[in-house]
């Protein structure tokens, strides 16, 4: 016949371990009722500040939307209605190199009533149109040879389009190079250069600082600049004499 053994009740040590262990579970829940207890009186005690938080936040953000869609969005659509007429003349100046310097200005001052560029910079600076009115007003101001209002101009003007953005650096550096700046010339054909790293842009603003830092004697910043165009754009039209610039760099160094 088969026998069983009778379970006994433990050994007093893991009786122990056992009353241990409810007594540990028992101090974490009481732990958590009193995390809970004090959570919930600070919520009670800063409801107020609280709720105002809220509202704030809230009112930050219809706020927000609805200057979008009630002021922001309409003064866009206003810039560019009056951007339109000043484009006109702008454009037709581009063009014609006869009666460029009364058109450019006709740009400029507007007529008829008409916003020009400078009121529109005026009164819709912070408009994409106003932006663009600023980039249009510089160069107007540097085809005119003004070139201090060119620089001012351009250098309000900002973009992240590469084309754009490298010829307004560009453009602020050929006029302080026609205002017989030549290190200021050099610092922003640099950047005209670094702007947009491409085929065009890259090396005739690269060649432009390369000479500019040999009218600087700054040969050995010149060498650096020719040789950059041959090793990164060979197929460029700078590159064609380039060998002659790398040249005329290395023999002023000696």
């Amino acid at each position: 016949m088969a026998t069983y053994k009778k379970r006994g009740k433990g050994s007093k040590q893991q009786q122990q371990q056992e009353i241990d262990a409810q007594s540990t579970t028992a101090e974490v829940f009481n732990t958590l009722d009193e995390t809970a207890s004090k959570s919930e009186q600070w919520v009670e005690k800063n409801s107020k500040i609280l709720f105002s938080g809220l509202i704030l936040v809230a009112a930050i953000i219809f706020g927000y939307l609805g200057y979008n869609k009630y002021i922001k969005a309409p003064k866009e659509i206003e810039a560019a209605n009056e951007l339109a007429y000043s484009k006109k003349f702008f454009d037709q100046a581009e063009v014609n190199a006869v009666l460029k310097d009364s058109l450019y200005n006709l740009a400029l001052e507007g007529t008829d009533g008409k916003y020009g560029l400078l009121d529109i910079i005026d009164n819709y600076g912070s408009t994409n149109a106003g932006n663009l009115a600023k980039y249009m007003a510089g160069l107007s101001y540097l085809k005119m040879d003004d070139y201090e209002n060119a620089i001012t101009h351009l250098g309000n003007f900002s973009t992240d389009d590469e084309i754009i953005g490298s010829q307004a650096l560009g453009n602020i550096g050929d006029a302080f190079a026609d205002i017989n700046q030549p290190e200021q010339a050099l610092e922003y054909y640099e950047k005209a250069a670094k702007f947009k790293n491409d085929g065009f842009a890259s090396p005739l603003y690269l060649l432009k600082a390369g000479k500019t830092a040999l009218e600087l004697k700054k040969f050995e910043k010149a060498q650096t600049l020719f040789t950059k165009i041959k090793e990164e754009y060979s197929k460029s039209d700078e590159a064609t004499d380039i060998d002659m610039y790398i040249n005329r760099a290395k023999l002023a160094q000696q």
